[in-house]
């Protein structure tokens, strides 16, 4: 699932529109529209995005071979 995917369904269990989470973000309400539409999040974006609406973020490379996580 796309992060623009996970991040509509937060907005929607958080009852808030993407509006709202530009201006807790402080950025622009064309610029968030633009990564929603292109799905182009940095890290810093989605660990920024989760803080705001009160998530944990983790990005995990799990080795299939052997389980570890890094």
């Amino acid at each position: 699932m796309s992060a623009a995917k996970k991040i509509k369904i937060l907005l929607v269990e958080r009852d808030l529109t993407l509006t709202e989470l530009s201006k807790r973000l402080n950025k622009h309400l064309s610029t968030m529209s633009v990564k929603m539409k292109r799905d182009n999040f940095t890290e810093q974006d989605l660990r920024e995005i989760a803080d705001s609406l009160n998530y944990d973020y983790e990005a995990v490379f799990t080795d299939r071979e052997t389980g570890k996580s890094i």
